[in-house]
Order: structure tokens, then C-alpha cells, then sequence
């Protein structure tokens, strides 16, 4: 779950503090500087730099596509194929998402992943790691102040990117 950005920053902030190990694929990345285009025109450069910064920062994250894993998978969008084969081929625990629908928990299971809603996941970090994950937090909430130029309350911010469990747990 690469997008939208205060989502994206919580949970490479989280996986930078070593409290999970992120998995993707060069498609991943790719599929999320295009979606960003609507955005603006400055907005694709901008993703396509994260991009390399999390490249450098997370230099076992990026896997092989898995053409042959994605063969014997079913999945309701066969577009999100690659993501389910991404998370087999590096081993993961589950797949971090909103979208249930497309990503149904017994074909999951059967590939022994979980499904985590982000906010699930991130508000769980939260009650293990209360410290490393409000340091987290404070960061993100830091830099969308500066970015924006006004001032950013941490609740508002995590309640806009739907992280409502995480806005109780921290704000």
C-alpha cells in the first residue's frame, strides 16, 4: 500500500523502525508513480524519487515478478495477480491493503497469508510499539506541516488518510 502519501510515509516509517519488512515488485512501484499522475505534473517525478529512496533505504525489499506463481492464482481482478505472487515469492506474512474484495482471506489463507487493513495494521504496531510508533507518526505529521506550509493536528491528518483506529490509538 504505497498510496496515499501520509499511508505511505506511517508504514515506511514503521518499517524503517524494523517493526515489519516491506516486499514489492518494480511493477508495484511503477503502477504507484503512474497513479500519482493525477495528482499534477510535478507529482509522477516526485513518486519516482521516493521511488529510488526506497530502493536505497530498503535494498531487500524489491523482488522478481513471479509470472509463474501469478499462473496458478485466482484472485476476483486478475490485475492484482502480481501483487498476491510478490507476496509469496518474498515470503510475506499477509498483504497490506483496503481493497478486501480483490483480495478475498481464504485464497489468502490458502497461500498462508493474512490480509491486513492498514489501519488495523498500523493502529496493531501502535499497541506493541506505542513509543516507536508515535515517533512515527510525529515525523509524518511534521512533514506534511512543512510540506504544506500550515499547521497539521495529528488526528485530522491520520483521519483523512482513513486511519481512524490509529487516530484514537495516537491523537
Amino acid at each position: 500500500m504505497l498510496f496515499p502519501t501520509v499511508l505511505r510515509e506511517l508504514l515506511i516509517g514503521a518499517a524503517g523502525a524494523g517493526l515489519f519488512r516491506p516486499c514489492w515488485t518494480a511493477r508495484i512501484l511503477e503502477e504507484w508513480a503512474r497513479a500519482v499522475r493525477k495528482l499534477g505534473p510535478g507529482a509522477e517525478p516526485m513518486a519516482r524519487a521516493e521511488i529510488a529512496a526506497l530502493r536505497t533505504a530498503f535494498p531487500g525489499a524489491e523482488v522478481a515478478e513471479a509470472p509463474q506463481i501469478a499462473l496458478r492464482l485466482h484472485l476476483p481482478d486478475e490485475n492484482d495477480l502480481h501483487v498476491l505472487a510478490a507476496a509469496i515469492a518474498c515470503g510475506a506474512d499477509g498483504i497490506v491493503t483496503f481493497n478486501a474484495a480483490d483480495f478475498p482471506r481464504g485464497t489468502l489463507a490458502a497461500e498462508g497469508l493474512t490480509r491486513r487493513d492498514p489501519d488495523g495494521l498500523l493502529w496493531d504496531l501502535a499497541s506493541h510499539h506505542p513509543d516507536v510508533m508515535a515517533q512515527v507518526a510525529e515525523t509524518v505529521r511534521a512533514k506534511a506541516e512543512a510540506l504544506s506550509g500550515q499547521p497539521q493536528a495529528l488526528r485530522p491528518l491520520l483521519k483523512r488518510a482513513r486511519l481512524n483506529r490509529l487516530a484514537r490509538a495516537l491523537g
